[in-house]
């Protein structure tokens, strides 16, 4: 147990360790280990019922009955509950009629939270066999437990389970042992609601058989199973908000309820269940219910801001001010540690609710904080401004905020955007001044933008041009080629909104050239230049070495070895392939066998192709290419066949038609290798097929486009072009 620890405080491996360890241990020394398992995963039913069991076997009822009103409507798992009535009816069995009624009511308790699961049906098997065990002295009492466990069988036979087949043959004999008259009208009445039922269970089940019930709830890692699991629960939550079987809402909603709890097993650390949970009952108007939703989700995830804001706005909507303004403060804290972020919703919520005063006084105490950002500044003076309509406020607030965020270009902005609203230009280029005045080059880029876009709009032409000269200047450019217009300036002048003084092509160009421009006095090799562009300078390569120098390059030690074994993508395509070279001739699989390594860029085939197709080559040398004159190779010259079988010359359309008569042994070889057949040489003196050749290639040198070709294997090349 030393040996184990906890690690990752999450692990599934160190939980499953220490959970089978705890096991073998006395229950005094595997308590511990079970309290801090079922600290971290207070819904791992099976911890819970492995804990309970431990103690059961020692008989320590007080602590079983603690553990199990710890757990049991948290856990709505099937095994557990079964645990439970395990464990009433051994407390009551010996109590006699009063025992009976406890253990009744235990059933009764378990059926109406687990009743819905499709694994329920031993449960309502073994209540049925509870009361039919049950001993009957008047005849009166005899009647009322017949109607009871008819009720409990009309009960189960509407739930689809996977036991609900068995139940409907149950109920009949049931129904036909009490009374036969009866019966008929009883199961008659009942048939379609199982028939629903059944169908409705053949559906349920495939929804259910793709969750994960041994699945531990862990925070979201993104693993392709955790998505996984979260779809299929999704899919079965709107499965029953769909009402398929058609019963009564009160039924229906309590199904989606039990669904919605037992997704929470899983799915614990998961913010959006908590929220479509709690806004589900919101919207079917079971507000308290939708709020003590958000009270456990905040157990759960205490550090979540958006259910916490979920709920306050929830507590907002239906008017209780006062329960909002404290899950606010909650978020405040003790202020010291407050995010800017709860400072600005804390002074939306006070503005909507207790008005200006409130939210301006807490504006005045927040500002005091050291998390309080230029945000702060920015959210207020924007209440002040669009809400309590007071420019003279907003501009006070914009100003304060100033004198100890003049270096935040973003709060800069704010407050030209603002001044914007406000039409003060002339505040606006004051404010520019005294920015740029102490902001680095490096962080006043977008400044420098909004100044030239601010003067583009509001000022003149000199204006703007002095404005982009100092821009220039700013980063660098001597005050001669600042000086200087371009025509990317004009266009930046002359544009508006989405619109351009010219087309994306000149656009391009235009910034092709000032690149280029940039670099006139630079010496670099065509590999640095983009778009391919190469300065024909030889003496460049010392100039790009001390480039080089300063790339900064990958940490290649630390590179994982591609493994395709732990791709599991390559599988597929592995067989695939092996598929291809079974139905390969084998003097094509030797030819590729014989084919160098290629260790660098794979060639374009097509490109290869349309090359060799293009280019001259030799026709009429006698001996090597089938030619009138010399004898034809047994295989094509594309298929790279390592074997080559002379055929005679004199060879000919005739001899190919009386091969059918020649000896089977000759037939026999010709179909053993197919790259040997006859029939896929090209006649040796096949006038047709040359001039056929001769013009593709022709074509080829005049037009350009893909060239496309028949089978390698048999000779026949025909070239077309697009």
């Amino acid at each position: 147990m030393e040996k184990t620890t906890m690690t990752d405080k999450y692990s599934i491996e160190s939980a499953e360790t220490l959970a089978n360890q705890a096991q073998g241990l006395p229950i005094a020394e595997a308590t511990p280990i079970y309290e801090q398992l079922l600290q971290l995963f207070p819904t791992a039913a099976r911890f819970w019922k492995q804990y309970v069991e431990a103690h059961m076997a020692v008989n320590n009822d007080d602590a079983i009955k603690q553990i199990f009103s710890r757990c049991l409507l948290n856990c709505l798992q099937v095994p557990l509950w079964r645990c439970y009535i395990r464990f009433i009816r051994k407390v009551n069995d010996k109590k006699g009629t009063e025992g009976q009624e406890e253990t009744k009511k235990a059933f009764d308790f378990m059926l109406n939270y687990v009743g819905a699961d499709i694994a329920s049906g031993p449960v309502w098997m073994e209540y049925i066999s509870f009361l039919k065990s049950l001993p009957s002295v008047h005849p009166q009492e005899e009647s009322h437990r017949m109607t009871v466990i008819r009720k409990v069988y009309q009960r189960a036979i509407i739930n689809p389970t996977h036991q609900i087949e068995q139940l409907w043959k149950d109920y009949e004999n049931f129904e036909n042992s009490v009374s036969r008259q009866l019966a008929k009208g009883l199961v008659s009445e009942y048939q379609p609601k199982y028939n629903s039922a059944r169908a409705v269970y053949r559906e349920r089940k495939k929804y259910f058989d793709e969750i994960d019930w041994n699945m531990l709830a862990i925070p979201p890692t993104g693993s392709s199973k955790e998505e996984m699991q979260w779809m299929a629960w999704k899919r079965l939550l709107s499965f029953e908000k769909g009402n398929p079987q058609r019963i009564d809402t009160a039924s229906s909603n309590k199904r989606v309820i039990f669904t919605y709890e037992q997704c929470l097993m899983y799915m614990y650390h998961y913010p959006d269940i908590w929220y479509d949970y709690a806004t589900w009952h919101a919207k079917g108007g079971s507000i308290d219910a939708a709020i003590k939703v958000f009270q456990r989700s905040l157990k759960a995830l205490p550090d979540s801001e958006m259910l916490r804001y979920a709920y306050a706005e929830l507590e907002e909507s239906r008017g209780a001010i006062q329960a909002a303004k404290k899950i606010h403060e909650n978020l405040l804290g003790d202020g010291e540690n407050a995010t800017a972020l709860a400072h600005i919703q804390f002074i939306r919520f006070l503005r909507r609710t207790e008005g200006v005063e409130a939210a301006r006084k807490y504006f005045l105490d927040a500002r005091k904080s050291p998390t309080c950002s230029y945000h702060v500044y920015v959210a207020y003076a924007s209440v002040a401004f669009c809400l309590d309509k007071d420019p003279k406020m907003a501009h006070n607030v914009f100003e304060a905020g100033l004198k100890r965020f003049m270096h935040e270009p973003v709060y800069i902005l704010e407050y030209a955007d603002f001044l914007t609203r406000l039409n003060d230009d002339q505040n606006i280029r004051a404010l520019f001044e005294r920015a740029l005045s102490s902001l680095p080059p490096e962080k006043s880029v977008e400044v420098w933008k909004r100044f030239v876009q601010f003067e583009q709009t509001y000022g003149d032409l000199s204006s703007m041009l002095k404005v982009e000269q100092r821009r220039k200047e700013a980063f660098g450019e001597d005050a001669t080629t600042a000086s200087e217009s371009s025509l990317q300036d004009v266009v930046s002048r002359y544009s508006f909104m989405d619109l351009w003084p010219c087309s994306s092509n000149d656009l391009d160009h235009l910034s092709r050239q000032e690149w280029l421009a940039k670099n006139l006095s630079k010496k670099v090799e065509k590999s640095i230049i983009p778009n391919g562009t190469a300065l024909t300078d030889k003496r460049s390569v010392e100039n790009i070495s001390n480039t080089s120098s300063k790339v900064v390059y990958p940490d290649t030690s630390k590179m994982l070895i591609y493994d395709p074994k732990q791709n599991p993508g390559t599988g597929a395509s592995t067989n695939a392939f092996d598929e291809i070279l079974k139905a390969t001739p084998p003097a094509l699989v030797s030819f590729l066998a014989n084919l160098p390594t290629v260790d660098g860029p794979t060639p374009n085939v097509d490109i290869v192709l349309s090359i060799c197709l293009q280019s001259d080559l030799p026709i009429g040398q006698s001996g090597k290419t089938g030619m009138p004159g010399g004898p034809a190779p047994a295989t094509s010259e594309l298929s790279g066949s390592s074997k080559s079988h002379p055929v005679q010359s004199g060879l000919s359309h005739k001899s190919i038609g009386r091969k059918h008569y020649g000896k089977r042994k000759d037939l026999d070889r010709q179909e053993d290798d197919d790259t040997t057949s006859v029939q896929s040489q090209p006649p040796p003196r096949d006038a047709f097929r040359i001039r056929q050749f001769q013009k593709a290639r022709a074509n080829s040198t005049s037009q350009t486009g893909s060239v496309s070709y028949g089978s390698a294997l048999s000779g026949d090349l025909s070239g077309s072009t697009g």
